[in-house]
């Protein structure tokens, strides 16, 4: 191998890890916005009554 061979070999393995590391750091971006969404749509459910039995059954009988 040429030293010139071996500097492009190095810088080019130098970007691809500057790269992966960006990657990777957009993912855990998005990663942790997808959880605050996800937490903010399980906290906007709203509680379930006192009584379970009151809004979930239709009377039928007249």
């Amino acid at each position: 191998m040429d030293a010139a061979n071996i500097a492009s070999l190095a810088t080019s393995l130098d970007s691809m890890q500057l790269n992966n590391q960006v990657s990777t750091l957009v993912l855990k971006k998005a990663l942790d916005n997808q959880q605050s969404v996800a937490s903010g749509i399980l906290d906007a459910i709203p509680q379930l009554p006192a009584n379970p039995a009151i809004g979930r059954n239709i009377n039928t009988t007249a």
